[in-house]
């Protein structure tokens, strides 16, 4: 099946799971992000690939515009619509679709931002530049993801454990790849900063409903990678590990391209 298809399949059959799951309904980012919607008062905010809608959350919970939670998943956007409405988030709407063609018109939003979703991205590149698009000059992108290290070899290591624990997968990119990619769109970025998340590897692998084959070939993978890999993700005798994680920030100045 295609990118788009898996993704759906992965997401649509999990997606409650991404509405409890402590590490995406929880974390000083998603304060930061309705800080940040308070201080700069956006009219229309976007939010691509909303997942369990979180992110929609923290910056409708702001009180100062309308939200757009954005998903190509429809059993997401179905609990999204549903918590919305337990949480009396009136300002919040949903839409379905694909965060590479995106079916608004330029310099719609005045803040666009999205957690823990681009690392499913196929076209990355395409993705920020419509994320670009839709921005009005002026406007603010935040992305919050699971970052690559710099190192080859963690890179990597990365990258392994993370397709084997969920065949959507596409990349954990380095933050030096985030920063090309949002400049080669006409974004300037602002700042940047990271953390280490730590993920429990049984929570881990349940969220996303990982096949039993994966998760044998997962441990094995991980208990086989070299120490200074293993050092750096933190890797602990029951799998569990860290997981870079950043907010990159970026403002549209010129047109997107």
């Amino acid at each position: 099946m295609d990118q788009n298809t898996l993704v759906g399949q992965q997401f649509g059959s999990t997606a409650r799971n991404y509405l409890t799951s402590a590490v995406h309904s929880r974390g000083v980012d998603l304060q930061r992000l309705t800080d940040l919607a308070k201080r700069l008062q956006p009219t229309r905010i976007l939010d691509l690939g909303c997942g369990g809608g979180h992110a929609s959350y923290a910056v409708a919970a702001a009180g100062v515009g309308r939200v757009v939670a954005y998903d190509l998943s429809e059993e997401m956007l179905g609990i999204v619509k549903d918590e919305a409405v337990r949480r009396g988030l009136n300002n919040l709407t949903t839409q379905q679709g694909s965060v590479d063609a995106l079916p608004f018109a330029g310099a719609s939003f005045e803040l666009v931002v999205s957690r823990y979703s681009a690392h499913h991205w196929l076209r990355i590149e395409a993705s920020i530049r419509e994320a670009a698009r839709v921005l009005a000059p002026g406007g603010t992108l935040v992305v919050i993801d699971a970052v690559a290290p710099e190192t080859p070899l963690y890179d990597t290591a990365l990258q392994t454990i993370e397709l084997l624990r969920d065949a959507s997968h596409v990349r954990d990119y380095r933050v030096s790849e985030w920063r090309a990619t949002l400049a080669a769109a006409g974004l300037v970025v602002d700042n940047s900063d990271a953390w280490k998340l730590p993920l429990d590897f049984d929570v881990w692998i349940k969220r996303i409903g990982t096949p039993a084959a994966r998760v044998a070939a997962l441990r094995i993978t991980m208990e086989a990678l070299p120490q200074e890999a293993r050092d750096y993700l933190a890797i602990q005798a029951d799998c569990s590990f860290s997981l870079d994680t950043a907010w990159i920030e970026s403002h549209r100045t010129v047109a997107a391209k």
